[in-house]
């Protein structure tokens, strides 16, 4: 498997984008705006998108895709997401009021656009690439992901914060070789972070007190204005995880 980072900021501005990540060539996990720094040619390649949750930030993107690229593939973009992301995607932006249905479009026997329903901890397997929900705590219903190549895994946490369920199904994880984990917020503003469930340096270090076995950290979802204040506080109070950043154009092989 390769991973390549299009975007993985908690906002946008001076070249940061939000979620999106490319799997291999035909496969996104979130579509952020991070989506729009791709080629035509390599958007109609993209067969699936993987979604964490329903956050704007995570979804902007599956509109433009679809409607850019839709009339020239020969088959639907699937959207795989949990029931209740699904709802919210159906409902609130492909609703024929913010954005057209594109599952009908240009008719519900072959359209643009179809939903497939994942179930947590359950994998789906796209030739030999197991892609696992994962369990996460935020303000609406989301997941993580486990991307498992069968010689290693990278673990993506998506947007979260504390979460015991969590813990104990990483640690478990016999080849995990990545974890990509965010911190929304620099310390001052734990309160907000724990209102709007995101982590921030402090409750990152209880959450990484957790890990029971080796992996690579990198952070995500850093705010652009906040990034280096808030990373200075994850390397005093994280030394011996040698956590990284996390950084657009990224790619891990795994």
């Amino acid at each position: 498997m390769k991973l390549r980072i299009l975007g993985c900021s908690g906002g946008v501005g001076s070249g940061a984008q939000t979620t999106a990540m490319l799997l291999d060539d035909d496969i996104l996990i979130d579509a952020g705006t991070g989506v729009g720094n791709l080629s035509i040619e390599e958007m109609i390649k993209i067969d699936h998108v993987f979604v964490t949750h329903a956050h704007l930030d995570h979804v902007a993107f599956i509109p433009f895709l679809v409607d850019t690229v839709g009339s020239l593939r020969t088959k639907p973009l699937i959207v795989h997401a949990i029931e209740a992301t699904l709802i919210v995607l159906q409902k609130h932006l492909f609703n024929w009021h913010l954005w057209p249905d594109f599952t009908k479009i240009p008719d519900a026997d072959l359209p643009y656009m179809r939903y497939e329903t994942l179930s947590p901890e359950q994998a789906i397997n796209l030739n030999g690439r197991k892609i696992i929900p994962l369990p996460a705590n935020h303000t609406v219903p989301a997941v993580g992901y486990q991307l498992d190549s069968g010689h290693a895994s990278l673990v993506f946490t998506g947007d979260t914060t504390t979460h015991a369920a969590f813990w104990p199904i990483v640690n478990r994880i016999p080849n995990l070789k990545y974890l990509i984990i965010e911190s929304a917020f620099c310390n001052e503003k734990r309160a907000i972070a724990i209102r709007s469930k995101h982590l921030c340096p402090s409750l990152l270090m209880e959450e990484l007190e957790k890990l029971e076995c080796e992996a690579e950290i990198l952070i995500s979802h850093l705010k652009p204005g906040e990034a280096d204040i808030t990373m200075n506080e994850i390397r005093q109070c994280l030394a011996r995880f040698s956590p990284k950043r996390l950084e657009n154009n990224q790619l891990f092989e795994f």
